[in-house]
């Protein structure tokens, strides 16, 4: 349900100061993808709800009607990872797919009532909040998702190799957060999810989004066809690019995972650099849009909390993000699953704990796709 908030005369503060690789020998086949939800906005997303400042702050207690949010601390109680105080914050990103009214048509499958989140990254942000780490979870992963409760009240049994994207459609949000403190031991400080339709009508509100590739693309199932050059792609062409697997690299979700990320720097180096004050209806219709689309854990579930979290992101540029995938191999027993790396896991989650970067041996020789330098910034 809609996120409750008491409005006020104005937003406090103003915008500068608001607080895989394929196994050998060919084992790994391509696979039809389903059509997918696409996430890697959110960040950005809360960022536009921030840039408007003071300058049409009035608006935005509009908006608040928009806002969805999951009460994720009432749902898991107090079974979770200590929040460690040293000024780092902990964000899961996650996509949701729900095959039903706008996202049926630009994602295609039946509309069966159900929603899955098929793009998942965890955000850290360290302290200072001048830079992020971010760690995409393979959708495919095989881990031990834990007891969940949906929001009927049914209890879901804790299964072992299960599908990583199975929790949220299992048990939502509050499931999905908890497999992934389950997963990592650290716990998530905020959680934003934003949907297929919201993702394509939030890069046609910024009037597109500037990249550059290396090679041509070309993939019928996400009917995107590129050139080799630099292009601004409009909502449609950006969601064909994040969720194209065959059309360019070795087909599989790892690649695809390379192209999202590097999506992710090029929208987040746009968004800090168009002059949103100077077009107030531009400014007005990416708020609508983001906030009709995200969905946020409660505790920034009005646009005034949303607001103050996103401003204290602000500082970070595509330049002081570092990006990588969680630790993963090929599952010996069927090539289109991966399992954990957990020894190199394990470094990743040590240093996010620590609040330091992540070291480069967490990731040298795991599984990884064959796509990436393909996509960078315009």
């Amino acid at each position: 349900m809609p996120a409750e908030s008491t409005p006020e005369p104005a937003i406090p503060g103003d915008p500068g100061n608001n607080t895989p690789r394929r196994p050998e020998g060919g084992r790994r086949k391509p696979r039809s993808p389903r059509r997918k939800a696409l996430m890697i906005t959110a960040w950005t997303a809360a960022g536009v709800v921030a840039l408007g400042g003071a300058g049409a702050g009035y608006l935005f207690f509009k908006l608040n009607g928009n806002l969805k949010s999951v009460d994720i601390n009432q749902a898991l109680g107090s079974d979770r990872p200590l929040k460690v105080d040293n000024g780092s914050e902990n964000i899961l990103v996650l996509g949701s797919d729900s095959r039903s009214g706008t996202n049926k048509k630009l994602g295609g499958g039946a509309d069966d009532g159900s929603a899955r989140s098929d793009t998942a990254m965890i955000v850290h942000v360290y302290k200072g909040h001048k830079r992020a780490s971010v760690v995409s979870i393979p959708r495919d992963t095989l881990v031990a998702r834990p007891s969940c409760t949906d929001s009927k009240g049914t209890v879901h049994g804790a299964v072992s190799g299960a599908m990583f994207n199975s929790a949220y459609s299992t048990g939502g949000a509050a499931c999905a957060v908890k497999t992934v403190e389950s997963m990592t031991g650290i716990r998530m400080d905020h959680y934003i999810e934003i949907d297929f339709s919201g993702f394509q009508k939030l890069v046609d509100d910024l009037g597109g989004v500037t990249v550059t590739t290396t090679k041509a693309i070309s993939d019928h199932e996400s009917h995107l066809r590129l050139a080799a050059g630099s292009h601004t792609l409009n909502g449609k062409q950006a969601l064909g690019l994040v969720r194209t697997r065959h059309g360019v690299g070795d087909g599989s979700d790892l690649g695809r995972i390379q192209l999202q990320q590097a999506f992710m720097k090029a929208l987040v180096g746009q968004v800090k650099h168009i002059g949103l004050l100077s077009n107030p209806k531009k400014l007005y219709d990416l708020a609508d849009t983001a906030t009709r689309t995200v969905t946020t854990d409660s505790d920034i579930g009005s646009v005034t909390d949303l607001a103050s979290f996103a401003g204290g992101l602000k500082g970070i540029g595509a330049s002081h993000m570092n990006m990588v995938t969680m630790p993963v191999q090929y599952d010996p027993a069927d090539g289109n699953r991966v399992l954990v790396d957990k020894a190199k896991a394990e470094l990743v989650w040590k240093a996010l704990k620590a609040d330091r970067p992540i070291p480069r041996a967490a990731t040298q020789g795991t599984a990884t796709g064959t796509a990436k330098g393909v996509v960078s910034p315009g």
